[in-house]
């Protein structure tokens, strides 16, 4: 598969990914995976965790009759509601939103891209490294319209099926990829740029329905 340049995907669509494809792979550090990644990970998932609280309903003699538990939802649900809310009301996106938006996406992209075997670098929280995701600052009064944010998570739908038939791909791919790494120390190709692709292709929905910096549709395609 051929990656198109960056130069002519800005023009196809304003959220970008591009990894770069290393060879040879350490084996040692491929094998261990599962365990490296763990602290990376916790990072990532208490920055994007949900908070969480417990209500119990005690009658009147001070026993507990129920118990209930709210989620007041993770900090890409928080992001979303406050954009789509400022765009719906005061057609604006705050610059300071979107560029903690665009360094979230990217650290996830980093992690991700680590999990996945894609790369051999440690993620960092500061580093581009050899993972490249752009996302294009909206001029909202030209580019965004004011009720499409309350719509867009229901037309993305079709996207979320789909993604949900490529993520299986992307399971079986990447514990491929595993065996041939440790057997031969490379990536195969093609399975390297499907696991890219749908990567891509999930950031773009995610640019539309979640991030809201686009009205433009996400296309169904790898590339």
């Amino acid at each position: 598969m051929t990656t198109p340049p960056p130069a002519v995907q800005t023009a196809l669509y304003p959220a970008r990914l591009e990894i770069v494809y290393q060879e040879p792979l350490n084996r040692v550090s491929t094998a261990f995976r599962v365990v490296l990644i763990i602290p990376i990970g916790i990072i990532l998932s208490v920055l994007g965790a949900s908070a969480r609280s417990t209500v119990d309903v005690v009658n009147e003699n001070g026993n507990v009759v129920s118990t209930a538990t709210h989620s007041t939802g993770g900090i890409t649900a928080a992001l979303f509601v406050a954009t789509a809310l400022m765009i719906l009301f005061r057609q604006r996106y705050p610059r300071w939103w979107f560029d903690f938006a665009l360094q979230f996406a990217r650290f996830s992209a980093r992690v991700g891209a680590y999990g996945a075997l894609l790369t051999d670098r440690y993620p960092s929280t500061v580093e581009e490294q050899s993972v490249r995701l752009d996302l294009d600052y909206p001029d909202v009064e030209r580019d965004l319209s004011r009720g499409l944010p309350l719509v867009k998570w229901f037309l993305a739908i079709p996207h979320y099926v789909v993604l949900a038939f490529l993520a299986v791909g992307v399971v079986v791919s990447i514990i491929i990829a595993w065996f041939a790494i440790l057997f031969t120390g490379r990536y195969p190709r093609v399975l390297f740029d499907y696991v890219v692709g749908v990567a891509r292709w999930a950031l773009r929905v995610q640019a539309y329905a979640g991030l809201l910096i686009t009205d433009r549709y996400p296309p169904f395609s790898l590339r």
